[in-house]
């Protein structure tokens, strides 16, 4: 045996994870304000989403009788952008996870 013989310890290597969670949906949901008209809300679910005028009518409804609805769900970044749009016609919308709702 040598005198500079060295002792080595085989370290485990740390575990990690790289599982990312893509398929999060994200929903846009309308609230209720006192400010629209009803037949303004219509219109602009279906300029926005192109909803048919029962569906658009639907929507305008849950948001006036239950506070809010959800009027899009899918990835983030869209929600992101037709919450953007919904703002700019004036509709008090926010985005959240799926998960959140």
């Amino acid at each position: 045996m040598s005198l500079i013989q060295a002792k080595t310890e085989v370290c485990p290597e740390p575990q990690t994870s790289t599982a990312v969670a893509f398929d999060v949906r994200w929903h846009v949901v309308v609230l209720n304000d006192p400010v629209n008209l009803m037949s303004y809300v219509v219109m602009v679910f279906r300029k926005v989403f192109g909803f048919p005028e029962v569906r658009a009518r639907k929507h305008m409804l849950e948001v006036h009788e239950d506070g809010r609805s959800i009027v899009w769900t899918g990835e983030r970044e869209q929600a992101e952008a037709y919450a953007h749009t919904l703002q700019q016609w004036h509709l008090m919308t926010i985005v959240v996870a799926d998960e959140a709702y």
